[in-house]
């Protein structure tokens, strides 16, 4: 296949995957009386889950950043790390395992969140 070809439908792969899950948690918050912050647990669980069973990975392979940059991503990296972890150290391992693997992004995250705090001097209303 055509490399341009390629990177395109790799794009709208993303894409349609990325935004059939905001899809997804729009109709929840719309036709449920689910919270925002549910519906984030919902979907952090089902990286969760899908972690577990092992049906994330070649999920994750075809759906690449469609799947692994929502919050389903990030509950998939918490349970691969706390199994990677527990099996190296044991039971302590699983406790600190996925910190250990997604410290990065939260540190990243808190940072960024930081500098543009300092950037736009938010307000509460």
């Amino acid at each position: 296949m055509n490399p341009i070809l390629s990177e395109i439908l790799t794009y709208l792969i993303v894409f349609a995957v990325g935004g059939g899950l905001c899809a997804i948690a729009q109709l929840l918050i719309i036709k449920t009386k689910l919270t925002p912050a549910r519906i984030l647990v919902i979907f952090l669980i089902l990286g969760v889950v899908l972690e577990a069973v092992g049906v994330y990975k070649p999920i994750n392979e075809f759906c690449q950043a469609g799947i692994s940059v929502p919050i389903v991503g990030f509950g998939a990296a918490l349970t691969r790390g706390a199994i990677e972890y527990a099996k190296q150290i044991g039971p302590l391992g699983a406790l600190g395992g996925g910190l250990i693997r997604t410290s990065l992004g939260i540190g990243t995250a808190m940072i960024m969140s930081y500098l543009v705090t300092l950037i736009f001097s938010p307000r509460s209303k």
